[in-house]
């Protein structure tokens, strides 16, 4: 590695460098203002199709998340039609029977966050249902009529004549209620469905007859996570028909046509890390079937074709597959294969497919399949500025580990880039480990994507072991061997983009958050003579105070760790950056969110001030009140892509000294 010794003049203009001052390309001004789809809707016959937009508040007026818009798309002009913009709307529904679209939203004046419904002729949007408390999320039964809700259950009020209340830390914890209601019956009064615990989903059989809901035994995240439980009800009497035999994690749950079975994706045990593998079950007894327990994916969304197959959404590596299969698992046939567009959610009515999909070029849009169209095609344009911009080019790259293990990862090539040039590199390591990246849109806030690439870096994401999207055994791959194998994966990684003439071995710098957090600040200490600049985001230092401060202890020993810190803690200790701190030549930034339960900040506490006390090592800690595990609000994030890239082009640019503490921003307005 470099090392550093003089200061490199350097001029920061909205983050970006002098080199590309001239060129036409992505800036940390241009993240700040991308628009992207969220969710797409149909009505059941297929006619009319609607969508929300995630519109970004400019971080120069005002620190606040970003606002979801609904929008009408007109499937015969393919043009989109503003619906829903002066609030932001959540759990977006056509009501059955009815030509309206429902929503959730609470309005200046509204005591709590309500149902609205619009007409799709237009007009004002009018309150359907309010109840005593804020709804979470609320699903249609057939009829039109009747809702099955969530809502957060009463706070229980103190009798305490002291002016001061303690909180009292995992006690007093309120859980989440069901609901059935009729919204059509005037005076009717919500019945609670009793059942104890936390309730996250609950669905109507297309019947009306009985309803699936999936509960923890309280509100914890290490409950909602690891201690899922699933019921049939009756409609009527509220009573449990069945209980579903499961264990670990849980995603989406849906029914047959017929009210007979149940699709569900979860995890294969208590042990799978995600929730990605196919069931069917018997609604009658809770009797649970794994179907292709082999298949080297994860299965991302499934909605029934009729009672006896279903399509699926499915990733595969970094690439997404859309087939159907039927519901004894045979029959597997791939309708849109790998390699293509990266579809992230589907909807279908009568062979008309919608789809949330991405790819290199560009970010969440609306695509469509007609029934006759063999491939998808994008019918939305959300930021059209993007067109003008010039991007740099991205490739899938597979290389072998030392102990044999293939790895994918993506590479995002510097804008204007030249064969046989080597550029400074950053690594971009996702969190998780249960996670990984597919070939879309990889640019955002915390991802130097584009605008790494706008600035001459190279720019890498490599789906190390322990990844999703390969199956069970490749993501169970890296358990018990915390910042071991899964961590070496990234660092050859890094080798084989020198081998191939890309990568600067000098200039070579890793950020991510979460668990990549976790491989940034490993890399920064035990690989420290690898890598000339980190960026760690709401990562792990300390894996012996991890456990104790973090709101998933059970999630992190079942699927992670595989062993009780009490059972090992000098391995614990060893697998933890904070073990190798004096080795640290590496200049570190620091961020963190001040509100984190998930990696509390206290784990930046501790690297930096290891580093700071051990080293003359360049670290900088940074922290955003009122964030949490990653940042939501508009200038929060802006500040971080800023910090983030300045980093980068001090440290991996020639000889260099930490920056100053204040950003050099110039009064520029975002053009929303």
């Amino acid at each position: 590695m470099k090392k550093i010794k003089a200061m490199l003049p350097f001029l920061l203009v909205v983050g970006v460098s002098l080199s590309v001052i001239a060129q036409n390309v992505m800036t940390p001004m241009h993240v700040a203002k991308t628009k992207q789809v969220g969710s797409v809707y149909l009505s059941e016959d297929g006619r009319h199709a609607a969508y929300t937009l995630i519109v970004p508040a400019d971080p120069f007026k005002e620190n606040v998340p970003a606002s979801s818009h609904l929008y009408l798309l007109d499937l015969e002009t393919m043009q989109s039609i503003p619906f829903v913009t002066g609030v932001s709307v959540a759990g977006v529904a056509f009501r059955p029977g009815h030509n309206t679209i429902t929503f959730l939203a609470r309005k200046d004046g509204d005591a709590t966050r309500s149902i609205y419904e619009i007409s799709l002729d237009g007009g004002e949007a009018q309150k359907l249902y309010a109840f005593d408390h804020n709804i979470g999320s609320y699903s249609w039964g057939s009829d039109g009529s009747h809702i099955v809700f969530t809502s957060l259950e009463p706070a229980e009020k103190s009798d305490s004549p002291l002016p001061y209340q303690p909180e009292i830390y995992e006690e007093g914890l309120r859980n989440t209620w069901a609901f059935m209601h009729n919204v059509d019956k005037e005076g009717h009064v919500p019945h609670r469905i009793e059942i104890e615990g936390s309730f996250s989903q609950a669905y109507w059989s297309p019947d009306m007859e009985k309803l699936v809901v999936a509960l923890s035994p309280t509100s914890l995240v290490d409950d909602t996570f690891m201690a899922q439980e699933i019921f049939v009800v009756d409609h009527e009497t509220r009573e449990v028909l069945a209980q579903i035999d499961h264990a670990g994690k849980l995603g989406a749950i849906s029914w047959s046509p017929d009210s007979k079975h149940l699709a569900m994706i979860s995890a294969a045990h208590l042990n799978d890390p995600i929730d990605g593998r196919l069931k069917i079950v018997d609604a009658s007894n809770g009797e649970v079937t794994a179907l292709v327990t082999d298949y080297e994916g994860k299965f991302e969304q499934l909605k029934w074709r009729d009672n006896n197959s279903l399509y699926y959404l499915a990733s595969k590596g970094v690439w997404s597959e859309l087939g159907t299969i039927r519901a004894d698992g045979t029959n597997m046939d791939s309708m849109i294969p790998t390699g293509g567009t990266m579809m992230n959610a589907f909807v279908e009515a009568n062979g008309m497919f919608l789809f949330d999909a991405e790819n290199a070029m560009h970010p969440d849009e609306v695509y469509m399949k007609g029934r006759r169209d063999r491939e998808i095609s994008r019918v939305t344009n959300s930021n059209p500025w993007l067109d003008e911009l010039e991007l740099g080019r991205q490739e899938v790259i597979t290389y072998t580990t030392n102990d044999g293990m293939e790895v994918e990862g993506i590479l995002m090539y510097p804008v204007g880039y030249e064969e046989g040039t080597r550029y400074p590199l950053i690594n971009v390591i996702h969190g998780g480990p249960e996670a990984h990246y597919d070939n879309g849109w990889l640019t955002s806030y915390s991802m130097a994507g584009q605008v790494g690439a706008g600035d001459g870096f190279a720019v890498f994401y490599p789906n190390y072991r322990g990844s999703t999207g390969r199956g069970l055994e490749f993501a169970m791959s890296s358990q018990g061997d915390l910042g071991g194998a899964e961590f070496d994966d990234i660092v050859e990684g890094v080798d084989h983009l020198i081998e191939l003439g890309i990568a600067d071995e000098d200039k070579v710098g890793v950020t991510g958050g979460s668990y990549g957090g976790y491989a940034t600040a490993w890399m920064s200490t035990r690989y420290s003579d690898r890598f000339a600049a980190g960026v760690m985001f709401v990562g792990i230092s300390n894996n012996i105070s991890k456990w104790g401060t973090s709101d998933i202890p059970e999630e992190l020993y079942h699927v992670h760790s595989r062993k009780r810190i009490w059972d090992d803690y000098q391995l614990y200790l060893e697998n933890s950056p904070i073990y190798y701190a004096d080795q640290a030549e590496t200049p570190l930034l620091i961020m963190h969110g001040k509100e984190d339960t998930r990696v509390h900040p206290g784990q930046s506490f501790e690297l930096y001030r290891h580093i700071k006390t051990r080293t003359d090592t360049p670290v900088r800690l940074v922290l955003y009140p009122g964030e949490g595990h990653g940042n939501r609000r508009a200038t929060a994030q802006f500040d971080y892509n800023l910090r983030a890239m300045r980093w980068f082009n001090e440290y991996l640019k020639g000889d260099a000294e930490r920056p100053d503490r204040e950003l050099d921003i110039p009064e520029i307005a975002i053009e929303n």
